[in-house]
């Protein structure tokens, strides 16, 4: 394997711990089919980008930006829940997306394609992982009390709209860090599917979380394996997204309390 193509494992599994711990509080959010959603507000970036030749991951992060901010404008001028207006920026994401992609690259834009990477590239995608990382450590207590009373949490003098917007931010970086790999459809499967799994594992925050990432970095180190030796699959996102499905399932094998 050339070193290219090791910075692109490497890459992956890093995604696949801020995935991990994202997922984990967008759970206890009850934003998980927000993370499916808000990986197709990149689509018109993408399509923009595959269709005037310069960089997808550029493009996808210009409009991950775009909508991450209008998406935090909304909810504030509105009061409606972020679902709500994800699911509205959604809409408007895959019909643009849509129109834009061409045809032959469509695929890619959907389903990501595994490819090596550059130590420049390599780089900057490790620092927007340990960007994640860093801030899920930094205000995981804040995004704990908010989840149990965000009247407490104002009292003592957290900022509910500006962690907000962090959490959106730090969400949208690691559907970014995952679209190379996932594509634009799938790249929001590895924060719900593996944060369902280490809820079912686990039975408080601390151990929800480090089961979370560990079901990340299982299905991703599982589904490289499966898909460059048995299945030989041009895209990796979907053996990662069935490997994800069927940990689920053995998950519910475990017996509830």
């Amino acid at each position: 394997m050339s070193h290219s193509s090791i910075y692109s494992v490497l890459l992956a599994l890093l995604f696949a711990i801020a995935a991990g711990l994202v997922g984990s509080f967008a759970f206890m959010k009850r934003m998980v089919l927000a993370s499916d959603v808000i990986s197709h507000v990149a689509l018109p970036g993408l399509g923009l980008a595959f269709l005037v030749h310069f960089n997808p991951l550029l493009g996808g992060g210009t409009t991950l930006l775009l909508g991450t901010l209008l998406i935090w404008q909304l909810q504030k001028k509105t009061g409606f829940s972020t679902d709500s207006m994800i699911g509205v920026v959604f809409a408007a994401s895959v019909a643009i997306g849509a129109a834009l992609t061409p045809q032959e690259d469509l695929v890619e834009a959907l389903f990501g394609r595994f490819q090596p990477l550059s130590l420049f590239a390599f780089a900057i995608g490790a620092f927007a992982v340990l960007a994640i990382i860093g801030f899920v450590y930094r205000f995981k207590d804040d995004l704990t009390l908010i989840l149990f009373s965000p009247e407490l949490a104002a009292a003592t003098g957290v900022n509910l709209d500006r962690l907000n917007l962090y959490f959106l931010l730090a969400f949208s970086l690691t559907v970014l860090v995952g679209l190379r790999f996932m594509g634009g459809l799938l790249a929001g499967s590895l924060i719900i599917i593996p944060a369902a799994t280490g809820r079912r594992l686990s039975s408080s925050i601390s151990r929800f979380l480090l089961a979370s990432c560990g079901a990340s970095l299982a299905v991703v180190g599982i589904g490289f394996l499966l898909n460059t030796y048995i299945l030989r699959a041009s895209t990796l996102g979907p053996t990662i997204v069935m490997t994800s499905a069927v940990l689920f399932g053995l998950s519910l094998l475990k017996q509830t309390r």
